[in-house]
C-alpha cells in the first residue's frame, strides 16, 4: 500500500522559509514518485490546509514550523517534527525518516484514547520552547509594524509636522499609522506569544498584559514578559485547575479569562511594569545617545547576525530586537538590519557573475533568483548556496552584512517600515538617507561578493 506524507511548513515571518521549504520537499517527493501534500501557514494565511481526513489517511505527518502550526490534530498519528530549515536544506531525509516511522495501527474506539493521550504530551513538549512561541508573537505583529510604519510615512509626504493640523489628511494617516497599528503592536505580540504557549486560554490575559505593557511605557520589552507571563499563568490553570465534569464548560470561557487576566494585569502594574519599563527607557536613551563608534559596532554586530544563519534564531533575534524598537522611536537599527539582511543573496548573485567558473549552472541559474530576492529583503535567497559551501559562503556574506550594517550606522540612515527591501527606498520619508543607505547595500555587496570569488574554488565538473 502506498504510504501518504503530509508536511506543515511556517517561518515566523511567512515570506520566505515558509514557501522554499515547501517547495523543497515537493520537489524531493516529485523525484521519488511519494505522494506528499504540503500545508503552509505564511503571511497570506493557511493555503493548502490538510483535511481531517488526510491527516488519518496519512502514514506520517513532517512538521517544518518555527512557529505554533495546531500540531494536537496530529495527535494519534507519526510525526517528524523539525526546525523550517532542515525541510530546505535536507527534504530527502525527512521524507525518508516519515517513510520508516511504523504504521499506527488501527485500534477500537474505545482504545483510541490511550493511543492519542501519549501522543497529544508528546506534541505538546515538541511545541515548546522560548524562541517558537516568540516567534509566534513576533509573525502575527509583524503586518501591523508593516502597515503602521509606511502609513507614517506617507504622512509624513505632507510635511514632518503636518500631522499635527487636526482634521487634516495627514493627521488621519498619522493616526492609521501611530494611533491604531503601532497601538496594537505590543498587544498583538503578548498576545499570540501566551497563545502558542497555553492556547485560546492564554490569548486574552497575553493581549490584557501587552495593553498595559504599552499603556505604561514597558514597550516591546514588556510586552515579551506579558506574554509570557500569561501564558504559563493560563497554561498552569487550565492543567490544574479540576472542577466536576458539569462545570468543566466554565473554565474556557469564565474562569480561566477571569482569573489569568486578573492575576496577569496586577503583576505588570505592581510587580513588573515599572522595573521593565525602566530597563526599556534605558535601552532607547543609550541607543539614541550612541557615539559614533558604538553605532558602527552595534551594526557591525547586528549585521553579522542577519547573514549567519539566513533566517535562523540569530537572524531572527536582531530583527524582533530592531522591530521592537520601532514603537520607541528608534528608527536607525532597524535599517541597519535590512540593509545588511539584503547583502547575501545580492553578494551571491554578484559572484556569480563576477566567477561564474567558480559556480555551476544551476547555481548561475539561482544567482538570478537571489538577486530578486535579495533587493526584497529576503536573505533566505542565498540559503541554497551556503547549504552547499558553507565554509566559504557564510563567512564572505556574514562580513559583507556587517560593512553594510555598520555603514548604515554611521551614515545615520533609518527606516520607519520593517519590510520591503529596495520598494521602501523611494517612499518619501520612509528612509532617512536614502541614497547613503543605497550606498552603504552596494558597498557590503560588493565586499561579499569580492571575498566568495576569492575563497570558492573553480568548478571542476
Amino acid at each position: 500500500m502506498e504510504k501518504k506524507i503530509l508536511a506543515v511548513t511556517a517561518c515566523p515571518t511567512g515570506i520566505a522559509h515558509t514557501y522554499m521549504a515547501a517547495e523543497s520537499l515537493a520537489k524531493a517527493a516529485r523525484e521519488r514518485d511519494i505522494t506528499l501534500k504540503v500545508e503552509t501557514r505564511g503571511a497570506m494565511g493557511i493555503e493548502n490546509e490538510l483535511t481531517q481526513q488526510e491527516i488519518d489517511e496519512a502514514h506520517a505527518i513532517i512538521v517544518a514550523a518555527a512557529i505554533d502550526v495546531d500540531a494536537d490534530r496530529f495527535a494519534g498519528k507519526n510525526v517528524v517534527t523539525v526546525p523550517i530549515a532542515d525541510a530546505i536544506r535536507n527534504p530527502n531525509g525527512l521524507l525518508d525518516e516519515a517513510l520508516a516511522k511504523e504504521a499506527v495501527a488501527a485500534v477500537p474506539v474505545a482504545d483510541k484514547q490511550e493511543q492519542i493521550e501519549p501522543k497529544k504530551s508528546e506534541l505538546k513538549r515538541e511545541k515548546t520552547g522560548a524562541y517558537k512561541h516568540l516567534m509566534n508573537g513576533v509573525s502575527h505583529m509583524l503586518p501591523l509594524v508593516v502597515a503602521g510604519g509606511l502609513i507614517i510615512a506617507i504622512s509624513f509626504i505632507f510635511g514632518i509636522n503636518a500631522f499635527k493640523e487636526q482634521g487634516t489628511l495627514p493627521a488621519a494617516l498619522m493616526n492609521i499609522g501611530s494611533g491604531a497599528a503601532f497601538a496594537l503592536m505590543v498587544p498583538i505580540l503578548a498576545g499570540f506569544i501566551a497563545f502558542s504557549i497555553a492556547g485560546k486560554p492564554g490569548l486574552a490575559p497575553g493581549l490584557v498584559g501587552g495593553m498595559l505593557a504599552s499603556q505604561n511605557g514597558a514597550g516591546f520589552l514588556g510586552g515579551i514578559v506579558a506574554g509570557f507571563l500569561a501564558g504559563y499563568v493560563a497554561k498552569w490553570m487550565r492543567d490544574y485547575i479540576k472542577l466536576p465534569r458539569n462545570f468543566e464548560g466554565l473554565k474556557p470561557i469564565l474562569i480561566i479569562p477571569f482569573l489569568s487576566t486578573l492575576v496577569t494585569g496586577l503583576l505588570m502594574v505592581y510587580v513588573i511594569g515599572t522595573p521593565v519599563k525602566a530597563v526599556m527607557d534605558a535601552l532607547t536613551a543609550w541607543l539614541t545617545g550612541l557615539s559614533s563608534t558604538n553605532a558602527v559596532f552595534l551594526g557591525l554586530l547586528l549585521g553579522a547576525m542577519m547573514a549567519i544563519d539566513m533566517g535562523g534564531p540569530l537572524n531572527k533575534a536582531a530583527y524582533t530586537f530592531a522591530v521592537g524598537l520601532l514603537g520607541s522611536n528608534v528608527f536607525a537599527p532597524m535599517a541597519a538590519v535590512m540593509a545588511a539582511g539584503m547583502v547575501p543573496p545580492l553578494a551571491l548573485w554578484l559572484a556569480t557573475l563576477l566567477a561564474p567558473k567558480k559556480f555551476t549552472g544551476e547555481e548561475r541559474e539561482a544567482g538570478k533568483a537571489a538577486a530578486v530576492l535579495g533587493i526584497s529583503f529576503i536573505t533566505e535567497g542565498a540559503i541554497p548556496f551556503a547549504a552547499t559551501d558553507p565554509l566559504r559562503v557564510i563567512p564572505s556574506v556574514a562580513v559583507g552584512a556587517a560593512v553594510t550594517g555598520a555603514l548604515s550606522m554611521l551614515f545615520d540612515c533609518t527606516l520607519r517600515a520593517p519590510h520591503g527591501g529596495i520598494f521602501v527606498v523611494p517612499i518619501p520619508n520612509a528612509v532617512g538617507h536614502p541614497l547613503l543607505y543605497v550606498l552603504s547595500i552596494v558597498i557590503g555587496t560588493v565586499v561579499a561578493a569580492l571575498m566568495l570569488t576569492l575563497l570558492k574554488k573553480r568548478v571542476t565538473a
